[in-house]
């Protein structure tokens, strides 16, 4: 999904599956912790239906409409974790379980190269 995109601007769109079935109105937009990208939306499934959580990569934004690339019946049997909180490293893991994508790896600290003169003491040849 284009990143540039204000998450904000995502709230109130349309939400269509890859047979361009209405999923819902996208009601919440949640980023990544570590990059602060967007990275899923909580997808209103129905006036008295619960919130369904989609994935923002790989899904497309088209004009006023996003459009995600699983079936309508994947998509509401996502897990339901209600809205309005933060979605916890170990439910983010379930739904990208569910939706069958691979889990990205956590950004870390970059690699330090092995330090050569661990392990030697001070003053000795080796």
């Amino acid at each position: 999904m284009q990143t540039d995109i204000d998450p904000r601007s995502l709230i109130g769109r349309r939400a269509f599956d890859r047979d361009g079935l209405k999923i819902g109105t996208v009601d919440e937009v949640y980023l990544d912790d570590a990059t602060g990208e967007p990275e899923w939306a909580a997808v209103r499934t129905g006036l008295f239906s619960r919130d369904a959580f989609v994935p923002l990569e790989p899904s497309l934004l088209d004009g006023e409409v996003l459009r995600v690339p699983f079936e309508r019946a994947l998509i509401k049997d996502a897990p339901d974790f209600g809205v309005g909180r933060h979605l916890s490293p170990e439910q983010e893991l379930q739904l990208y379980h569910h939706y069958g994508l691979d889990v990205p790896s956590a950004p870390g600290p970059p690699a330090v190269p092995p330090d050569r003169d661990f392990g030697r003491v001070a003053g000795s040849e080796g």
